[in-house]
């Protein structure tokens, strides 16, 4: 497989994102389901600390990832959704940290919800990973 990233114009570097990330011939696809901050008994953990639910998400997301044998750097698409968009915007750079020490730079989307599935859950994260 072989990967292009193509720069972000204006906030990409800031934000740790790719305009378009090409991916061609991929042996393999991983759509991965909404990740949130989850303890290991089911509840939503680290209620009213987005800091810490989106480091506990990004756990749980590798996780995943690494089940089904890909690695964070594999990823090329994430959408993070927030209850919290300032909120969200002000702890961004624990997502842009994450994706770093993951030598990921992916595509991304960043949406402010309503309401998430759970009334404790701040953020979301979806992804789309490639091998």
């Amino acid at each position: 497989m072989e990967r292009t990233e193509f720069g972000p114009r204006m906030f990409g570097d800031r934000l740790g994102y790719n305009r378009a990330v090409l991916v061609d011939a991929p042996r393999r696809w991983l759509m991965v389901a909404g990740h949130e901050a989850r303890a290991d008994d089911g509840t939503i953990a680290h209620r009213g600390d987005l800091r810490a639910q989106i480091g506990l998400t990004f756990q749980r997301l590798g996780e995943t990832l690494d089940e089904a044998g890909f690695t964070l750097a594999d990823v090329v698409q994430i959408r993070v959704f927030t209850v919290d968009l300032p909120a969200m915007l002000a702890a961004y750079d624990a997502v842009t940290g994450a994706l770093a020490a993951g030598g990921c730079r992916p595509t991304s989307l960043l949406a402010e919800v309503s309401a998430l599935s759970d009334p404790a859950m701040l953020v979301e994260i979806e992804a789309v990973a490639a091998q």
